[in-house]
């Protein structure tokens, strides 16, 4: 029998990339390290690596216990450079990229997999990490095979497009371009809220505590547990109503509109829309329970999504643990990567490897 290919998780939050590759049955998480006690203490009910480190990745590296692994994978921060709000290129977090790499360095793995936001494609920290795999280089025993994948051609219920690095050791052959299997058939919100009750009126998650690393903490909760919705004004209300099928705030009666909606006429078409049945979600994002961030109602209920339905377009299954608050949670969520992604990419190194 085959041993599974050892495997290092960066920047590791709830462990939705752990989830997807692990779940392959190929792999074998030595190590995750996460700062996000929240994220570090959900990714601990769900997996169990190793080693979970819940720091600073800065610190964990300063220990010198990087084990050697067969593939590291893992999504830098990424806030400094995404396309929501104001960019900032000079963001401390653009640089924990270079964490990643002094891992790569110690820990020598076969394959690597970055995932950022697709600016990240045409950043200087980018530009910066490919002039480091050149002759003379840290980095330079290995090729970069960098992607822009949306994640619903690979079999995930929304339309997120991520950027995808994948790494390799100079000596080994190029790894198959990913290939999305699902490009001309992708998955829809209905194939996604299938077997959900539409109908909620929890808004808390059950009272329940436990301990980690010597901490109380809010949980564990399944993912069926997080079906919960939120107080809203009757204002908020007969604006959802009066949005149809698809629609979004410019849908919204005059009379109801908020005085900044009533001076804009132009904007984003999301703001305020419902998620559409027959297609894949737009991507979730930590603040997926607040209408006026997104395309976040739900197609058909006068609310936002809940946070069980969030999880589930990021395909976590109903049995997954989660800890924290709502806030904390929802952030965990919407900080995953696809874990169908995730699943396809594991595949794909795996079968590459064992082919050598």
């Amino acid at each position: 029998m085959t041993r599974p290919l050892r495997l290092i998780d960066l920047f590791a939050g709830a462990g939705g990339m752990t989830q997807g590759f692990e779940s392959t049955g190929r792999y074998k998480t030595l190590v995750a390290v996460e700062h996000d006690k929240y994220a570090a203490a959900t990714y601990s009910l769900n997996h169990t690596a190793d080693r979970m480190y819940a720091g600073g990745i800065e610190d964990w590296l300063a220990e010198g216990s990087v084990p050697e692994a067969d593939v590291i994978i893992g999504g830098p921060p990424c806030q400094g450079f995404s396309g929501l709000g104001k960019q900032d290129v000079l963001d401390e977090r653009n640089f924990l990229w270079k964490k990643y790499a002094e891992t790569i360095i110690a820990a020598r793995p076969r394959y690597f997999v970055l995932e950022n936001v697709r600016q990240f494609l045409s950043s200087p920290q980018f530009s910066e990490f490919e002039t480091s795999t050149h002759p003379g280089g840290p980095l330079e025993a290995y090729v970069l095979q960098p992607y822009l994948l949306n994640a619903a051609d690979f079999g995930s219920f929304q339309a997120r497009v991520r950027t995808i690095v994948i790494g390799r050791l100079r000596e080994l052959p190029r790894v198959p371009d990913p290939a999305g299997p699902f490009r001309d058939n992708h998955r829809t919100v209905q194939q996604a809220f299938a077997g959900i009750d539409p109908n909620t009126d929890v808004v808390d998650f059950p009272r329940s505590t436990f301990e980690f690393e010597g901490r109380p903490m809010a949980g564990p909760y399944k993912t069926t547990q997080l079906h919960t919705t939120r107080n809203y004004t009757q204002l908020s209300l007969e604006r959802f109503k009066a949005i149809p099928a698809g629609g979004n705030r410019f849908d919204i009666p005059f009379d109801l509109l908020a005085p900044c909606w009533k001076k804009h006429k132009t904007g984003s078409g999301d703001v305020m829309g419902r998620l559409r049945w027959k297609k894949p979600s737009v991507t979730i994002r930590t603040e997926f329970f607040k209408p006026e961030k997104g395309r976040y109602l739900h197609p058909e209920e006068d609310r936002a999504i809940t946070h069980r339905e969030a999880a589930k377009l990021q395909g976590f299954p109903d049995d997954y643990l989660w800890a924290g608050s709502k806030t904390a949670i929802a952030r965990q969520i919407g900080n995953a990567v696809p874990i169908e992604l995730a699943r396809y990419l594991a595949s794909l190194i795996a079968d590459h490897d064992a082919a050598q």
